[in-house]
């Protein structure tokens, strides 16, 4: 009988063979993008992981305070990209080898629901990365029950009867028949729950279960808060929470108009292109500055933006206009 369960845990790791080199590369692929092919954990230079960290910020489910902690501390979120590319480069390898499969299966789904808490509402045309983080969570599921089979080093030490590969701890960890009894009602019900997460973000990032289907990440929302007149400035909090993370929002006007709406200032494209960056007092490390044409406001950068009235009379002040290249105006009153 004992045989006969080995055996059966021996096919069951070998039939999710394919599944496991998969996910493996998928995030051994992290590591060796970001760190050999190119390096992308370099502060100051494009393409910083950090700064698509930040992305993530404005509509994240759950792990909002522990983003904003780090993209409010430089030094501790690059330690932390470090450390989390370390882990994506450990997890992807050892899954491919098939070493500790277990272990790295518990790695993968807490690495797949990050992904899916901090960016599930992210993705222009197919909700790519809620869907990333739903199946990595589920193959993380899968691969803790299988282990790995023939062509993994489990496998290997196992034959050879390396001693440590039967005790419990090895069972758990590596792989083989895992030592739990009544295994059948506790997969439905990890199941049931896992469906039901699946259900649940879907609904919560984009109604895709009932009600008004919706995608955050398919055009720019400016958010304009915190605005104080003082005596020769303006100073409004920008924050940018919704649209493509691969694409800014390009502000090309900002006007200030009085209760009957006439223009009491302006701004236009060639002014925000060249806009004081002592004016724009960024909160994270995505930073909202001016570009060729316009002022660039990246996915969840948040920043303090002073306009100098000269000799407006501020009592005439009534709202605050941006427009956007696109065509889109965001519109903010002043009590």
């Amino acid at each position: 009988m004992k045989n006969h369960m080995e055996t059966s845990a021996s096919h069951a790791g070998l039939f999710t063979m394919a599944l496991r080199w998969v996910i493996g590369w998928t995030y051994f692929s992290a590591f060796w993008r970001r760190l050999i092919l190119d390096n992308k954990l370099i502060p100051e230079e494009a393409g910083y992981i950090g700064e698509k960290f930040n992305h993530f910020l404005p509509n994240a489910l759950g792990i909002q305070p522990l983003i904003e902690y780090l993209v409010l501390n430089p030094e501790a979120l690059q330690i932390a990209m470090v450390v989390f590319t370390i882990v994506e480069a450990i997890v992807g390898l050892f899954l491919i080898l098939g070493l500790f499969t277990r272990l790295m299966s518990i790695g993968v789904f807490f690495l797949a629901m990050g992904i899916l808490l901090g960016s599930g509402w992210i993705g222009t045309t197919c909700l790519d990365e809620w869907q990333i983080g739903v199946l990595g969570v589920s193959t993380g599921f899968v691969l803790f029950l299988t282990g790995s089979g023939n062509y993994s080093i489990d496998q290997y030490l196992r034959k050879k009867k390396i001693p440590f590969t039967d005790k419990k701890w090895f069972q758990f960890l590596g792989s083989g028949e895992l030592p739990i009894r009544n295994l059948a009602p506790k997969v439905l019900f990890a199941s049931i729950f896992l469906f039901g997460l699946t259900l649940f973000t879907n609904q919560y990032f984009h109604g895709g279960v009932f009600g008004t289907l919706h995608n955050k990440s398919v055009k720019p929302k400016v958010e304009i808060s915190n605005i104080q007149i003082m005596e020769n400035q303006i100073s409004l909090e920008l924050y940018r929470v919704e649209g493509a993370d691969v694409y800014g929002s390009f502000l090309i006007g900002i006007e200030i108009r009085d209760e009957n709406q006439n223009l009491l200032k302006s701004l236009g494209q060639k002014e925000l292109s060249e806009y004081p960056i002592e004016k724009i007092k960024n909160h994270y490390v995505a930073k909202i500055k001016p570009g060729k044409h316009s002022l660039i406001l990246p996915l969840g950068a948040k920043a303090d933006f002073l306009i100098d009235l000269n000799d407006l009379n501020t009592d005439e002040i009534h709202s605050i206009k941006l427009i956007d290249i696109s065509g889109l105006e965001w519109i903010a009153e002043i009590n």
